[in-house]
């Protein structure tokens, strides 16, 4: 089993005025175990940070036909993916399963996204209400398709859900959810029955910080 290392420049997360790395976690994802920084959010909350678009390229590529693999018998037509963190596994997914073409959700607006489908959406790592947009050019791409939708940690599952509900908009068949890892077991109450469809390489557990009457210990893992 190889270790593999996150750039120290990823390290820091600006969220609700926080900020820096509190630890480290080796997360197992498929078959590589990947240490990821455990980043601060709140006070009371941390995560295992995982980039995708900072991991390298081997691993990238090996997790992504792991995942693949294990998609491969479904019936796709397309990959689906929101920006930006989904869209370097959502390419490799699309190779690896013999693809030419994927779609990504936008959360910036343009000119050409003026007609969009829109949904609104929270994830656990920003701080504002975004929107995703799906291109109203491209939604023959999934109108009666056969979607796969890849994330890249599913959390609290809010991105996710919002990103299926445009997908329903434009008509999607949504046959299965792929993703790198999942993060806690709250996304299950959101994702409804939308849960059953996910295949993820691996599970992460969220940080909540252990105190005594001195003040901080550190950071204990809280799995599902």
């Amino acid at each position: 089993m190889l270790t593999f290392g996150l750039p120290p420049w990823a390290w820091r997360l600006y969220t609700n005025g926080m900020s820096g790395q509190v630890g480290i976690f080796s997360a197992n994802i498929g078959s590589q175990q990947i240490e990821l920084p455990i980043t601060a959010l709140t006070p009371d909350l941390a995560v295992a940070l995982l980039i995708t678009a900072d991991l390298e390229l081997e691993v990238l590529s090996k997790a992504a036909g792991e995942l693949a693999a294990n998609l491969a018998d479904q019936p796709v037509d397309i990959i689906v993916t929101a920006a930006t963190m989904g869209i370097p596994i959502a390419i490799e997914v699309t190779r690896a399963l013999h693809l030419n073409r994927y779609l990504v959700l936008h959360k910036t607006p343009k000119t050409y996204l003026a007609d969009a489908l829109c949904e609104e959406v929270r994830s656990i790592t920003t701080n504002k209400v975004q929107t995703l947009r799906l291109d109203a050019a491209r939604i023959g791409d999934v109108k009666g398709k056969s979607v796969v939708f890849i994330d890249d940690v599913i959390s609290t599952g809010q991105s996710a859900a919002a990103a299926l509900r445009l997908l329903e908009k434009a008509g999607a068949n949504i046959v299965a959810i792929g993703a790198l890892a999942t993060e806690n077991g709250n996304y299950r109450d959101v994702l409804g029955h939308y849960s059953d469809l996910i295949t993820a390489l691996g599970s992460l557990p969220i940080f909540k910080p252990k105190k005594n009457t001195e003040g901080l210990l550190g950071w204990e893992p809280v799995y599902e």
